[in-house]
C-alpha cells in the first residue's frame, strides 16, 4: 500500500502490509542469480538474501519514501554481489557462513570500499546502508 503524505520529504511513503515486500523488492530471489559467478555460489547467494530479507523487512516498517527504499534496496543487492566476489577473491571468506560474511565486510562506520565501481558521494550513501544494516544484525 502507498499512501501520500504532505510532510516534507514524505511525499511517496511506503506503508508495510504483507505484500509490501513484494512490490518493494519484486526480483529479490532472482538476486542470487544476479550474483553468481558459477552455480555454486548459488547456496551463498540465497543465504544472503536470508539475511537481509528481515532488514528490508525492517526499513519498509520505517516509513522511509519509496526513493529512500529504492537506495537502500540497490545497495543492499551490491553488497549481495560484492560479498559473492569477495567468497571468490579471500579463502578464509569462502568459510564462512552468510551472516558471518556480512558482519566480516560491514562495520558500525560503513561498509567495503566499492572505489572502482562508485564514486565518494556514492560511496558514503552506500556505506549509510551498510552502517544500518550492521546497527540491525549487531543491536547494542
Amino acid at each position: 500500500m502507498v499512501s501520500r503524505s504532505s510532510g516534507k520529504g514524505k511525499s511517496d511513503i511506503v506503508a508495510p502490509d504483507s505484500d509490501a515486500l513484494a512490490r518493494y523488492v519484486p526480483d529479490l530471489q532472482d538476486w542470487p542469480a544476479s550474483w553468481r559467478f558459477e552455480n555454486e555460489d548459488l547456496p551463498l547467494g540465497q543465504a544472503l538474501v536470508e539475511v537481509l530479507t528481515p532488514f528490508l523487512r525492517h526499513l519498509l516498517a520505517r516509513g522511509y519514501a519509496r526513493k529512500t527504499l529504492v537506495r537502500h534496496r540497490d545497495h543492499l543487492w551490491m553488497l549481495g554481489g560484492h560479498l559473492i566476489e569477495v567468497r571468490h577473491d579471500d579463502p578464509d571468506a569462502a568459510a564462512m557462513d552468510a551472516r558471518t560474511l556480512v558482519l566480516n565486510q560491514i562495520h558500525e562506520y560503513g561498509g567495503p570500499l566499492i572505489s572502482r565501481h562508485l564514486d565518494e558521494d556514492a560511496q558514503s550513501a552506500f556505506d549509510a546502508t551498510c552502517k544500518k544494516l550492521y546497527r540491525f544484525l549487531c543491536p547494542l
